[in-house]
Parts: C-alpha cells; structure tokens; sequence
C-alpha cells in the first residue's frame, strides 16, 4: 500500500476510533488517536498477518502495551478484514467482546490482553524470547505510551530484552507529551527518552509518528538491526486530526457529545 492510501486508511481508522468512543459514551480518543498511524502502518503494510487466519504460524504480532488506546486497534483489525467495523460500536457496552482494553481471549488478532501500563510491553519481550527459543521467523511488535515509561517494569523488560539479544522485538513509544494528569513534565518526566533505551542496549531510532515514509523507513532499519533490540520514539500529536482535542489532555479519557463527534468525523473526512 502506497503512502496516499496509507494516510486515508489511517483518516478511516480515525473516524472508527471516534464513532466508537461517541456510541460508547466513554473511552481515550487522545492517545488513540496519536497512535493511529503508527497502528495503520503495522497492520497495512509492514507486517506478515492473515485476517482468515489470525493465529496462523510464524505471523508478526503486535502488543499495544498502553491498553486504552484499544479503539484505534480494533479499529484497524476491522478495516484489515478480522471483522465488520460496524462490531467496533459496540465498544465498552455490556457483553460486547469489544472492551476497553484489548481482550485475547475475545476478539481476532490481539495477542494479548493489556490494560496494566507495562505488561504489554513485557508480554512483547517474552514473546520475542519465546520466538527466538522456538525457530519462530515472526517479529514482535509493541507499541507504548511516553506516560508508560514511569513504569519500572517496563525498565526491567527493556534491560531483559537487550540481554537476550532480541532483534526480532521492535517498541515503539508514542512520545505525544501528555498523560491523564497534564504534561509529561510536569507529572513526572520521561525524558530523555532515547538516551536512557541506548544505555539499557537498544538500537534507537527517532521519527515523525504522523510521516508514513519515516514509519516504514524506520521498520526497514530495525529489521536490518541485528544483535539487538530497536526501540522506535516516534513523536505525535495527542488527538492528532480533530481540531478541538490535539494536545489538548482533557481530551486523554473523554468521549465526544453529538456534536463534537459530528465535527471530528467531518475534519477527518467523513460522516456520521
């Protein structure tokens, strides 16, 4: 798939994300939405998946270690063809398997259930291990929340990562500035983001998460990275595509009223 059709698939997984949260009445557009070109790239272009057969052998996985963002992935999955998109608006009512947070056992094509900010990302890890112990051609793929980093678990998997070798493992951390409680910064600071990830022994690559030509480049490197661990910073925008909610972290766990969802359709291209 071409860049063009790149960005108007990513503009359709947009518009999912927000008739989800708006018919569920809750949700994170914010960082669903700063994540949904990355997740859009993944799932379209970059890696060995099969909607007819999600658990087929030797496919790459990916792991969304930050868990709220779920809409922009089942979102994907269903323009990818693992199920209808109209089953997304169900997100979060009762008995839908469609819940907050991504659940395995429920929905085609996740491959683990996340949620706890930093188990995703060492679930990723002992994955990749488990890859690598079984002849597994399948690269893993885990995508983090720049808040995340305050976890320590997610330390204790980076360093695991590296010790073992794991070039079949690529993170990639959605650097978007803003959590739950305000500015990174302010809450408590992460950077600097890429140095630490190189002193724990990965190979570091720093990218504009919005720019698919620096995306698919950046996967390109990484499958080229041997030895080692690549973890992908990609920069973002929270809310990236509707006007009213870019970095903006009011906007990190609310869902659009009627009309604020009617104009977030619209700027991105479509309708209600």
């Amino acid at each position: 798939m071409d860049i063009k059709a790149l960005e108007k698939k990513a503009a359709e997984v947009r518009i999912g994300i927000i008739k989800a949260i708006h018919s569920a009445g809750s949700g994170h557009p914010g960082g669903s939405l700063s994540a949904a070109d990355i997740v859009t790239a993944l799932y379209f272009s970059e890696m060995n998946v099969d909607p007819e057969n999600p658990e087929m052998n030797g496919r790459d996985k990916f792991i969304l270690s930050k868990g709220h963002a779920g809409p922009a992935q089942y979102a994907a999955l269903a323009l990818r063809g693992y199920f209808p998109l109209d089953d997304v608006m169900t997100l979060r009512k009762l008995g839908s398997k469609f819940q907050g947070h991504p659940d395995m056992h429920k929905v085609p094509g996740i491959e683990m259930s996340t949620g706890s900010l930093g188990q995703g990302f060492s679930a990723a890890a002992g994955m990749a291990m488990a890859a690598k112990l079984d002849g597994d051609p399948g690269r893993v793929y885990t995508l983090l929340g720049d808040g995340e980093l305050q976890e320590g678990i997610v330390w204790e998997a980076a360093m695991s990562a590296a010790h073992y070798r794991l070039d079949n493992l690529v993170g990639i951390v959605d650097h978007n500035g803003l959590q739950i409680d305000g500015k990174n910064d302010d809450v408590m600071t992460v950077m600097p983001i890429a140095e630490k990830f190189e002193a724990f022994g990965w190979s570091v690559i720093q990218i504009d998460g919005h720019d698919f030509r620096e995306i698919l480049d950046a996967f390109d490197v990484a499958r080229g990275c041997k030895g080692r661990p690549t973890m992908i910073i990609a920069e973002t925008v929270k809310g990236k595509g509707v006007s009213f909610m870019e970095n903006n972290a009011g906007w990190h766990g609310k869902a659009p009223n009627d009309d604020e969802a009617a104009q977030a359709v619209k700027e991105l291209g479509g309708t209600m």
